[in-house]
């Protein structure tokens, strides 16, 4: 995370968080610890506890180190978890400035907005089409973040006639980037060799 923020061309962070067994809210990517820790569990399998003597950080953790400047956009993956409204409160207040929350899951996003309905929320997707167009704005979402390959101008433009913003995932060339700033998306999330060059 430091290394991110370190570099010139990154003003932000996208993570991923689950729940613990004990429903706590932890920073993790895959169904399983075992890709990255050699572990076969899920999360929902292990304890807060367990989990950080695993190499996996709470949430509150992570959002206390970025600290309040970063944009972020933290996707939620599985059901809605009360102790992330929480953490993210503690960390940046009860209306979180540069913070998006997003998920590829309706329930959970129908969840949040129950809970936090100012809150800013993306809809994930792996399309720009209209079904997804719809969709973003039933759940009363601001924006969708799409799989960079589906956004082109005629789906930016259906995007912006219905008001919402794009952002895009995850783009690993520096040309790309550029062809999607210029079509007007407003998030990237690359990996470092999309900043370079």
């Amino acid at each position: 995370m430091r290394a991110a923020l370190a570099h010139p061309g990154c003003d932000g962070l996208e993570f991923d968080v689950q729940g613990s067994a004990d429903g706590l809210p932890i920073l993790l990517h895959d169904d399983t610890l075992d890709r990255v820790q050699g572990i076969a569990e899920r999360a929902d399998q292990l304890t807060a506890r367990e989990l950080e003597a695993a190499g996996i950080p709470s949430l509150a953790s992570v959002l206390e180190a970025a600290g309040p400047t970063p944009f972020l956009d933290i996707e939620l993956k599985g059901p809605f978890l009360p102790p992330v409204v929480a953490a993210i409160e503690a960390a940046r207040g009860p209306m979180p400035e540069r913070t998006v929350i997003s998920s590829f899951e309706t329930r959970t996003l129908r969840d949040l907005a129950a809970d936090r309905p100012r809150w800013p929320r993306w809809l994930n997707a792996e399309d720009l089409g209209p079904g997804t167009v719809a969709a973003a704005l039933d759940l009363g979402c601001e924006g969708v973040s799409v799989e960079w390959h589906a956004i082109d101008a005629p789906a930016m433009a259906r995007a912006r006639d219905a008001g919402l913003d794009v952002a895009a995932w995850t783009v690993r060339r520096r040309a790309t980037a550029r062809r999607l700033e210029g079509l007007g998306v407003v998030t990237l999330c690359v990996e470092a060799a999309a900043l370079d060059g």
